[in-house]
């Protein structure tokens, strides 16, 4: 298990890392703030992919990209929220708001796809 939640979180931490490159560094730069430093972040990619790993192998039994890309989907939505509202200012914009969950339910999507595709390719 070791094994596959080590090469699993690491694919799917590389995943993180550039599908957030895409979205919040060239497409909707405009939704980050750019003082956070690129160790960090690709310490919390990788962080936050080892706790989908673990969940996916440990208790989903997830195998395929489509499940673990509706998990991952599902698993993003919520994260999103949460995430949102922690940090969301006084101010609520319908559009902001949507565009945030939409990103990160897509990147979670594709992140959990990719640890479930990984994870079937180790068994």
């Amino acid at each position: 298990m070791i094994k596959k939640l080590l090469i699993s979180g690491i694919v799917g931490a590389f995943i993180y890392f550039l599908l957030g490159w895409l979205a919040y560094g060239i497409l909707f730069p405009d939704t980050s703030s750019r003082d956070v430093s690129p160790l960090k972040i690709l310490l919390g990619c990788l962080f936050y992919a080892f706790v989908l790993a673990f969940v996916f192998i440990k208790y989903g039994n997830i195998f395929t990209f489509r499940e673990g890309f509706y998990a991952g989907v599902t698993l993003g939505l919520l994260y999103s929220l949460s995430w949102y509202f922690f940090h969301a200012e006084n101010s609520f914009e319908l559009q902001e708001f949507i565009k945030d969950i939409l990103i990160g339910s897509l990147i979670n999507g594709l992140i959990g796809g990719s640890i479930a595709f990984t994870h079937k390719k180790l068994i």
